[in-house]
């Protein structure tokens, strides 16, 4: 798994059962983090997304889902305690809507955000205001019928670096600069200006279901062995 990158995909609407049934695995701390969710379909959601999680990194830990220990990072994002193998196993998650995309690799970063393509009617106002100057202008240039798309996959790919970095949404967007038009292809450009920085990273830009984008950005060169599969709660990978 050195060189590849795994992506796995879950519906996170399951029935009342399987939902039970991972709430089990869960932590303590990620049980009462599920409580705090006022929305029954959210408190859902997040239970089935960490269950997930949980499931598939214990399948290649080879450990039970629920002994699994997580530490954080001063913004947040979640890793295998160092005994589990934190520094060798990483991998990242985002969800939206109903969907959740999860990203695994063995000994670099990686970050994954994934959005649901709704309309957004002031998608050019947000740019310009996380943005920077060239990428708005590229957005404003485009046709109306490019623009949304243009719009997400510039998002996504800022989000995938900051996560991966562990920056997240405490990051800055506009210092993340990318190629996200539709004709062109998606890359890192420059980090604070910086663009050998943005060397050392990789984006991959995936549709991993009908109107959704996510982009997955990867510490190192863009040699990846890239594979998108469903987990389905079936049977063993």
């Amino acid at each position: 798994m050195t060189e590849e990158v795994h992506l796995w995909w879950v519906n996170l609407d399951l029935s009342a059962d399987k939902i039970e049934e991972l709430a089990q695995i869960l932590s303590a701390d990620e049980k009462a983090r599920a409580q705090r969710f006022y929305f029954q379909q959210h408190r859902h959601r997040f239970i089935v997304a960490r269950g997930t999680l949980r499931t598939i990194l214990g399948h290649y830990l080879a450990i039970a889902p629920n002994r699994l220990e997580f530490e954080y990072s001063s913004r947040g994002k979640p890793k295998l305690a160092e005994s589990l193998g934190g520094n060798e196993m990483h991998f990242n998650l985002s969800h939206s809507q109903d969907l959740a995309l999860y990203g695994f690799t063995r000994d670099r970063a990686i970050g994954v955000d994934l959005e649901y393509m709704r309309p957004i009617a002031d998608a050019q106002k947000i740019a310009q205001r996380f943005f920077s100057a060239r990428e708005s202008a590229i957005i404003d240039a485009l046709p109306d019928s490019e623009k949304l798309i243009a719009f997400f996959r510039g998002w996504t790919a800022k989000e995938a670096y900051l996560k991966a970095t562990g920056d997240g949404l405490a990051g800055s967007l506009d210092r993340v600069e990318v190629s996200f038009a539709p004709n062109e292809p998606m890359r890192l450009l420059a980090i604070d200006g910086d663009v050998q920085a943005a060397a050392r990273w990789h984006l991959h830009a995936i549709v991993p279901a009908a109107n959704y984008i996510a982009t997955i950005a990867v510490e190192g060169q863009s040699n990846s062995q890239l594979t998108i599969r469903n987990w389905q709660f079936l049977s063993n990978l």
